[in-house]
């Protein structure tokens, strides 16, 4: 199985090399690396670290993560995404990577909550999650503790997704389709620490509040779109 990694970075010089250099490498077969408008150094510490780097200029997480799937090799097999703020542990991949080498899934969630460092969520992350994943049992019959960008998910299923959101709502989106298409979804515990460097969502208020009003309306569009239209 040929996996790739995407991970989006916007101005994480201070901390990209450690994130590059902790994935396990004999697992992944390309790591790309989407400079989503940095004005750091951060593309050329990724290529440095062997990554290859894609620009997008326009912000936004779920644009940067289109970028990064459209680059990638056609071999690749599974995608992984990560954050590059060095919250995520490169060393759980194996973890996510188990299920569907497995053939038990074709997405594979990192659910943080068990093993959240103090001070890595915020109130507001948790509350807003826990929100999220009722909303989508309610909806969808599935059972989501987390929006944990760390994530695993085979190729095929996630063009069938025909992801389109352009910022925060991705992994929502994610989640949700994934119910609506009936894909066989795990969650596995990963760990979490406090992000390096100020995040560029939930650090403000008004980032957090943005967030918030995306992700209720990525799952009510969802909602209110024949899976049909979706596959």
């Amino acid at each position: 199985m040929q996996v790739g990694v995407v991970i989006p970075a916007r101005n994480e010089a201070d901390v990209l090399g450690r994130v590059l250099a902790d994935i396990p490498r004999a697992l992944v077969h390309e790591i790309i690396v989407v400079d989503n408008g940095s004005t750091d150094a951060t593309a050329s510490i990724a290529l440095r670290a062997g990554a290859r780097v894609v620009a997008e200029p326009v912000p936004g997480y779920g644009r940067a993560c289109l970028k990064g799937i459209v680059a990638l090799s056609p071999s690749v097999e599974t995608v992984v995404f990560m954050d590059a703020d060095y919250s995520d542990y490169p060393e759980d991949l194996p973890k996510l990577l188990a299920p569907i080498e497995q053939d038990r899934a074709d997405l594979v969630i990192g659910s943080r909550v068990a093993h959240a460092q103090p001070g890595s969520l915020t109130v507001q992350q948790r509350l807003g999650n826990r929100l999220a994943c009722r909303l989508m049992r309610w909806l969808f019959g599935v059972r989501y503790t987390d929006l944990g960008p760390f994530r695993a998910i085979r190729r095929e299923a996630l063009e069938r997704l025909q992801m389109r959101d352009p910022g925060c709502g991705w992994t929502v989106e994610m989640q949700a389709k994934a119910a609506r298409l009936r894909l066989r979804i795990e969650e596995v515990p990963v760990r979490y620490r406090p992000r390096i460097g100020r995040s560029k969502i939930s650090g403000t208020l008004s980032g957090t509040v943005r967030a918030g009003i995306a992700i209720l309306t990525t799952i009510a569009r969802t909602a209110l779109t024949s899976p049909c239209a979706d596959s």
